[in-house]
């Protein structure tokens, strides 16, 4: 083919219909509509956009940034004043970029520590969070010289704190969605309540330029990554509108920090966690945060210094390999980040508006939050939202089940599976995977019980593969297992069953792996048979079941 036929040749244009087809072809029968995504938004994913381009709001975004990059803001963690003075000097030298202490450590203060405390406050940004007006940090902020206050700019989250005289760029007016997140909230919800919380605190202020001066947002940012950058995109145009309706021609910039979620952290896996809050920050980072802090993957049980230097290192290294600071919104112009972004838009707007009509917002914000969490948990529990060692692919180690007083995680998705854990750690049945047939046969059954019961802490072993029911009762009658799962293909299983069920020990604990017909299902239940183990279904109440028949076969 010469070059010249090659430059006048085209492709044919495929339209949205012929990919749907040819879709449909490859899923063997399936309708199109399996692929298709519901989120807890109400917002429907895609497996392809087409179409009409979606508006591009990298302009508006860019605008209302104002520069690209972000700050860096580890938390220091301590136990007293000294050593809080120590590790921040550290981490500071190591590429922490503020000063971040978060009330709930309940440091004691020496007048010491205070002043050197208060020399790091014009040379780096201050975020204090959850502070309480007793708290004597505070104090810190009087020892700074009138001189130097100007030169002082952060966030103090301290309700009725008001800085002293000379913080101009102080910001003491926030919302912090980290509660109703980590009670389950989606990104709409907490966009809305955003909103909602600023539009009564402008109502307090003396002017809406007063406020907006004063204002910050702290967002946690979850796992969801396409769903984290598409909301805190979503909320500079939101603030946008929020500021349009309040009358003002200009746009005012606010900081808006973002924090990693532990929503989906877990105890018993906790390296996963570093896994979760790299996924986190970058989402964290290419949504445009201002402000990031990353959480240690110990966070639950208490950060070490490895966690901490963990933590920290993410985001020195997405900064230094991505390149991603010199750009103001690396994701603008995205077709299907765009997308999400005006539909996260529009619904939370609308959310908002209804909320304005609300008498009681936090009433209504609860009953909203409560379906919502208990629909996340169904999704764990039965396994459609995979928790990577917790819910699948768990192992059996050693697991600190101990709650770290420095962070609050209220609904996090894995503690019924830590407590199911625990529970199982104190005391267990000797539980055996009883095999039969070829190996290649009963395997993936055998394999899918083992991940089951591991994720609730049931240590199990198999048995040889027997052929006949004769040969496992005499290797029970030696082995003396306390609960049994038996796996089999189906013919394998309809044919042993039923004499198994008869010659089995009676303080021994049956299941069978996978689904059977009704009659056969309830013909094995009248002889003795505990249940079944199944795909989908809930992991939490099938062990606790489990835990339960057997302390009461073992009580008596």
């Amino acid at each position: 083919m010469s070059i010249e036929h090659m430059k006048n040749t085209s492709f044919d244009k495929v339209d949205f219909q012929q990919w749907k087809d040819l879709t449909e072809q490859s899923l063997k029968g399936k309708p199109y509509e399996t692929l298709l995504t519901k989120t807890f938004e109400g917002i429907e994913l895609q497996p392809l956009y087409i179409g009409e381009t979606p508006t591009n709001n990298a302009s508006h975004i860019q605008q209302m940034k104002g520069e690209s990059g972000w700050t860096i803001a580890q938390q220091t963690i301590a136990k007293d004043g000294a050593t809080f003075i120590q590790q921040l000097r550290h981490s500071l030298e190591r590429g922490n970029e503020a000063i971040v202490y978060d009330g709930m450590l309940k440091i004691d203060w020496t007048a010491t520590d205070l002043d050197e405390l208060s020399s790091y406050f014009s040379d780096y940004p201050v975020i204090f969070l959850n502070i309480d007006k007793s708290d004597p940090v505070l104090e810190a902020f009087d020892r700074v010289p009138h001189e130097v206050r100007s030169s002082v700019n952060g966030i103090v989250d301290c309700h009725d704190w008001t800085a002293p005289v000379g913080y101009d760029n102080l910001r003491t007016i926030g919302v912090d969605t980290w509660n109703i997140h980590h009670q389950g909230a989606d990104a709409v919800t907490e966009l809305a309540f955003t909103l909602a919380e600023a539009s009564q605190l402008v109502t307090q202020s003396t002017s809406f330029e007063a406020f907006s001066n004063q204002f910050f947002v702290r967002f946690a940012v979850d796992t969801h990554f396409f769903m984290e950058i598409a909301k805190l995109r979503a909320f500079r145009l939101l603030w946008k509108a929020f500021s349009t309706a309040f009358e003002q021609t200009e746009v005012p910039e606010i900081p808006v920090m973002a924090v990693t979620s532990v929503r989906s952290y877990s105890k018993l896996d906790p390296y996963v966690n570093l896994l979760r809050a790299g996924n986190e920050t970058f989402a964290a980072i290419l949504g445009g945060a201002d402000i990031i802090t990353t959480h240690p993957h110990t966070v639950l049980t208490e950060p070490d210094a490895s966690s901490i230097r963990y933590a920290r290192n993410i985001q020195l290294v997405l900064k230094e390999e991505t390149h991603v600071d010199k750009v103001i919104d690396p994701a603008g112009g995205s077709y299907f980040i765009e997308q999400l972004t005006n539909e996260l838009v529009e619904k939370a707007w609308a959310l908002f508006l209804q909320l304005e009509q609300e008498e009681d917002i936090n009433q209504f914000i609860d009953r909203r939050l409560a379906g919502i969490c208990q629909e996340r948990q169904g999704e764990v529990a039965k396994g459609k939202k995979a928790l990577i060692g917790t819910n699948a692919y768990a192992e059996l180690t050693d697991t600190n089940f101990h709650d770290w007083e420095g962070i609050e995680a209220f609904q996090r998705l894995a503690i019924p599976f830590e407590n199911m854990r625990k529970q199982f750690s104190v005391q267990q049945p000797k539980t055996v995977i009883l095999t039969f047939g070829l190996l290649k046969e009963f395997k993936p059954r055998a394999d899918f019980v083992t991940s089951y019961l591991f994720a609730g802490g049931v240590k199990t072993t198999w048995s040889p593969a027997f052929q006949r029911v004769e040969e496992a009762i005499e290797w029970m009658q030696h082995e003396q297992p306390e609960y049994i799962v038996v796996c089999a293909q189906d013919d394998q299983l309809h044919a042993v069953m039923d004499e198994l069920l008869e010659r089995i020990p009676a303080n021994c604990l049956v299941d069978v792996a996978g689904k059977v017909d009704e009659p056969s299902a309830q013909r094995w239940k009248e002889k003795g048979l505990n249940g079944f183990l199944l795909n989908g279904q809930d992991k939490i109440a099938k062990l606790q079941s489990i835990y339960s028949a057997w302390k009461g076969v073992d009580d008596k």
